[in-house]
């Protein structure tokens, strides 16, 4: 069975942000090297915002190879217009991209994230 994790689940990036961190908009460059994974869009780690960036990697451990995580965020660096959905307990990758995708479009829906989800890729 999957599991999620969403921006406010990641401690030490609310503990960054309330230290006055300042988040950087990814380029828009980054987007365009992205590539498909099992015909979902993907976007590299390092293009993450650092609050998904410590989400992704406190959830790393839990994670094997077959696991997957999608994100969406806006380009305005607002926290509150950022997700972050994993799949880690699963037996596919391909169904662990689609499983995350799914769950980060719901969430991008309901938090009104402009931008679409992509698949994370390290």
């Amino acid at each position: 069975m999957g599991r999620c994790l969403t921006h406010q689940g990641a401690g030490r990036a609310a503990a960054m942000l309330a230290l006055g961190w300042v988040l950087c908009a990814p380029n828009p460059a980054a987007w365009a090297q992205a590539g498909t994974e099992f015909g979902f869009p993907t976007v590299p780690l390092k293009a993450l915002p650092e609050p998904l960036r410590v989400a992704y990697k406190d959830t790393k451990p839990e994670m094997n190879d077959r696991s997957r995580c999608a994100a969406a965020f806006d380009p305005s660096g607002d926290v509150e217009k950022m997700t972050l959905k994993c799949s880690v307990y699963i037996r596919m990758a391909a169904e662990g991209a689609r499983r995350a995708m799914t769950d980060c479009e719901e969430k991008g829906q309901e938090l009104r994230i402009k931008a679409p989800c992509r698949v994370v890729q390290e």
